[in-house]
């Protein structure tokens, strides 16, 4: 005898799913993730000299502070970022937290300069926060709104770049500045639990298994890189350690290329790479590297040198960061609009004018940096330009790729960022400290050779966004079965699922 109701055994099998948490409540707890991070790798920048004499160490050994959290940041990020996609970026991104909290707990207790750069280390391991929280927001929203939420917490990173170098100085002037370790830990903290509480699991994970060969030679080639950069201003760029460095980098890169075009389930997936959405991301986000974090460096010197040397403004470390405060806040709504309109126009044109405008901040720091208002004038262009392109940037990266990969091409996205971060503060220390004043402080002409170098290089960023494929977000496509059965927010009336092909349709070119 038939059921009186036919369609009863297809209602059974399309009951509803439980229902996942707001994207709001996610992107909150993205939002203190992604902060508490972002402020660690700048907080230290402006009291290398306290930390030196609390320490008991050299000039030479307290820039280890800074570089072994690139170090272990560079080879951690991507590969975390590969783990966030196989077994769930919910597991990785609570662990990576919890690493920062664990490297930022022993910083704050640490005795001596080993112990320092041991936590900062550990610290270097929560690198795959930002490209983990990318993969999430991608997982989680509707695809029409993933664009501008990447879009918004990308220029929410850089902000916490800015406000690190901001902050650091009342934090100091008023606790101390173990307090700018204290403070990032509680945030972690928080941040850990909420996402372990809060955040669902991964609903698209790739198949395979970590490939540790190419893993190893990564990370090989990045370590070599990066130190011989980092210390080519201290060992000179022709000594034998930095040259043996360089051509170390340069063989085992070839290593690794080989030997990920030949894995099975390869680490970073060379075709991948290859798509010109990400390559030419990939290369803006370098050349963006080298002027960001060489400003971040070397601005702040600029700013402290005494007036005696003939330029310079003898700021503290509080009256320079408030000197810098205008990025920060011109940076912060040009990032969340710039991102919501990325996601409705395609981020390639904001990302070609961000370059463009932040070519205009380098060249008024380098030919106008006589009065306070000058300097706070270019901070507030830097931050607009910044504020474009960050937002832009990242929305490409992630539209660029199939899903499962948003993890692994975002790390990578970040890592060679700092790469260029890493070229442009070598090569700023190499110009500015190449010839000194009578009373010790380098010439203001190294300044101005330098920053116009990395005007040099927002040219070249600004040439390769041309390059950029217009990638524009997909119509909407509503599917009454999922709308109506699934109980998914993200399929649920008035939503509309992902778009094919990958992230968003092309406009006039192909993505590979």
């Amino acid at each position: 005898m038939q059921s009186a109701h036919p369609s009863a055994p297809l209602e059974k099998s399309l009951k509803p799913l439980p229902r996942r948490t707001r994207p709001q409540v996610t992107f909150a707890v993205l939002t203190l993730a992604v902060g508490a991070f972002t402020l660690l790798q700048s907080l230290v920048i402006p009291v290398m000299a306290t930390i030196q004499h609390d320490l008991g160490t050299t000039q030479n050994g307290v820039t280890w502070v800074l570089t072994a959290y690139l170090l272990s940041a560079s080879v951690a990020t991507p590969i975390m970022g590969r783990i966030g996609d196989l077994v769930g970026k919910e597991r990785v991104f609570v662990a990576a937290l919890a690493a920062l909290a664990v490297g930022s707990l022993l910083a704050a207790l640490a005795p001596n300069l080993a112990v320092m750069i041991v936590a900062r280390v550990i610290q270097g391991i929560g690198g795959g926060v930002l490209p983990l929280a990318f993969g999430i927001i991608r997982d989680e929203y509707p695809a029409h709104r993933v664009t501008g939420a990447v879009g918004t917490l990308a220029s929410l990173s850089a902000i916490g770049g800015g406000l690190g170098l901001v902050l650091a100085g009342p934090i100091v002037d008023l606790l101390s500045y173990r307090w700018l370790f204290w403070i990032p830990l509680i945030m972690t903290g928080i941040a850990a639990v909420a996402a372990h509480l809060l955040i669902p699991a991964s609903p698209v994970r790739s198949g395979g298994h970590i490939s540790w060969r190419p893993a190893l030679l990564l990370s090989g080639w990045l370590v070599c890189l990066l130190l011989a950069l980092s210390q080519a201003s201290s060992w000179g760029w022709v000594s034998p350690q930095v040259l043996g460095l360089l051509a170390a980098a340069a063989a085992l890169a070839g290593l690794w290329i080989r030997a990920e075009t030949r894995a099975t389930t390869p680490l970073i997936d060379m075709r991948m790479m290859r798509r010109r959405p990400v390559w030419t991301a990939n290369l803006v986000a370098l050349l963006l590297g080298v002027a960001m974090y060489a400003v971040f460096g070397f601005l702040p010197q600029l700013l402290q040198t005494p007036v005696e040397a003939g330029y310079g403004f003898g700021a503290g470390i509080t009256a320079s960061g408030l000197l810098l405060a205008p990025q920060c806040v011109v940076q912060l709504p040009v990032g969340i609009l710039s991102g919501n309109l990325s996601a409705r126009y395609g981020g390639k044109w904001f990302t070609v004018a961000g370059c463009a405008i932040t070519l205009l901040s380098l060249l008024m720091f380098a030919f106008a940096h006589d009065t306070r208002l000058q300097i706070m004038l270019g901070c507030a262009v830097f931050g607009l330009g910044m504020g474009m392109v960050f937002s832009a940037l990242s929305g490409l990266i992630v539209q660029g790729v199939p899903q499962e990969q948003t993890g692994v091409a975002s790390g990578m996205n970040a890592n060679i960022r700092t790469i260029g971060g890493a070229i442009g503060s070598a090569v700023m220390a190499s110009v500015v400290t190449a010839h000194q004043g009578p009373a010790g402080f380098p010439q203001e002409s190294g300044y101005t050779f330098g920053f116009a170098l990395l005007a040099g290089a927002l040219v070249l960023a600004t040439l390769a966004g041309l390059l950029i494929p217009d990638l524009r977000p997909a119509p909407p496509v509503v599917t009454a079965v999922t709308a109506v059965t699934t109980g998914d927010p993200r399929t649920a009336p008035g939503h509309e699922t992902r778009p094919v092909p990958v992230g968003g349709t092309l406009v006039g070119d192909e993505p590979d």
